[in-house]
């Protein structure tokens, strides 16, 4: 028993499938050296007082208090880090105007180290209070920076999955903000994926580099090529936006006569170890492709509302067997809690399903079987961005990292509606994924380390 360096009792809400959560009322959670659950036992099982009568009243045992419970660590799909400077500003303008008045002239600023720095370390150190445990990152253009976001994760303890972001062509990116030629994106993507790697090898929870072309609007073909070269020769992720809004999704048909997905396929840049993010225009034809090539989907439903023009069909893809997670996309989104992407997923769902125009009759108004439940949007949040990402996180179960959030419903000052001691446990698991705010989150842990906590 004493091979395990915590043990952690409460009850906790995981995802068993996409449709199912899992309540584990007053089970242990048996911790491992590595920051893995090398264990669960439920109170029916003979190891379970053998284990508290080991482990009580010891330092590395750690018993929920009344009110708290577990929950998987969120695993966020896409934010843009150096946009937690303009997040909540200039949400009501076309995505093309959005970005060249407002975006990259923002993102240009990372190239002052110490401006970068600013703004880093407190969208990581957001995200952990916000119960944010994973998170892949677009950077900027700008090597040293991206370099710095991934060494900022490192130290906080979050996991962090970082890129560099490729812009090289001229004729569709302003001259202060893009890379220098197609040669410098690329030798400097190569040099960032080299040192992450070599970071990587003394951080306990995981930094990884991500091969990041901004969009397909931004690359030319061969930095397009050449990026999906490096993701082959160093096995890397690779992350992008695709089909996201009527313009993007136009400009990528008339510039090569076919859709995002299989433009990007055929740059190699869709592999198992591939998230693009929105998707909202996908095809029957782009959803098999991202099945058979291990493709995942983020799903962000806020920043949705704003630029993409549409809701994407999520029940649709699941159900194709498309993999799926979430993300906030701040600053596209303005709130970095995926606690809220949860909540704006179902309601966006509902309202497809629904459909929004009065105008019509009923039956012509929405598209049948689009609405997901709550049950599902947590799926996305937690278990569906851990397979997205093929990592072991996402859900308390054995042989999975210990990244969770320990939340508290009674909180003074945002008290949860829970005035039954047993109340239905369904009832407090959707009670938390609809009122939870950052206060409720007592603390966060990341592959067996406290790195958040608000006592």
């Amino acid at each position: 028993m004493r091979k395990y360096t915590q043990v952690f009792q409460g009850t906790a809400f995981s995802s068993k499938s996409p449709k199912e959560v899992q309540i584990l009322k007053e089970y242990l959670f048996c911790v491992n050296a590595n920051g893995m659950i090398e264990k669960v036992v439920s109170p029916e099982d003979a190891d379970y007082q053998p284990l508290l009568d080991a482990f009580q009243g010891e330092e590395n045992f750690l018993r929920l208090a009344e009110g708290q419970y577990f929950l998987p660590g969120f695993v966020e799909l896409h934010v843009h880090a150096p946009q937690w400077a303009q997040a909540g500003t200039a949400l009501d303008i076309p995505l093309y105007d959005w970005l060249n008045t407002y975006t990259f002239p923002l993102e240009s600023k990372f190239s002052d180290l110490d401006f970068a720095k600013n703004v880093y370390q407190d969208v990581v150190s957001t995200l952990l209070a916000n119960g944010t445990t994973t998170a892949l990152y677009f950077a900027t253009v700008h090597k040293e920076a991206s370099l710095l976001l991934a060494e900022i994760c490192a130290q906080k303890g979050q996991r962090g999955l970082v890129g560099k972001v490729v812009m090289d062509d001229p004729e569709q990116n302003p001259d202060y903000y893009r890379d220098a030629d197609t040669q410098t994106a690329l030798a400097d993507t190569e040099e960032f994926i080299l040192a992450v790697n070599k970071l990587a090898k003394r951080v306990k929870q995981g930094v990884y580099p991500v091969v990041t072309p901004r969009f397909i609007p931004s690359c030319s073909d061969d930095a397009l090529k050449g990026l999906g070269e490096l993701a082959a020769k160093y096995d890397t992720y690779v992350q992008s936006h695709c089909s996201e809004s009527d313009w993007e999704h136009d400009y990528v048909k008339k510039r090569f006569d076919k859709n995002d997905a299989f433009a990007l396929h055929h740059f190699g840049l869709l592999r198992d170890k591939s998230v693009m993010a929105h998707c909202n225009f996908l095809n029957e034809n782009d959803a098999d492709l991202f099945v058979e090539t291990g493709t995942a989907v983020c799903h962000c439903p806020i920043s949705n509302a704003y630029f993409a023009n549409s809701v994407i069909p999520i029940a649709h893809l699941h159900s194709k067997g498309v993999e799926i997670g979430l993300g906030t996309d701040i600053s596209g989104g303005f709130s970095p809690s995926l606690f809220d992407n949860v909540r704006q997923a179902v309601i966006v769902s509902r309202m497809l399903e629904d459909g929004v125009n009065t105008a019509l009759p009923a039956e012509e108004r929405g598209v049948a079987n689009s609405r997901i439940t709550i049950n599902e949007a947590f799926y996305l949040a937690t278990a569906g961005g851990g397979e997205s990402l093929s990592l072991p996180i996402g859900r308390l179960a054995e042989n999975y990292a210990w990244d969770v959030q320990i939340i508290d419903t009674s909180v003074s000052s945002a008290k949860l509606p829970i005035y039954h001691a047993k109340e239905d446990l369904h009832d407090v698991f959707q009670k938390i994924m609809y009122l939870v705010r950052s206060e409720n989150i007592r603390e966060v842990w990341v592959q067996g380390e406290k790195v958040h906590s608000r006592y």
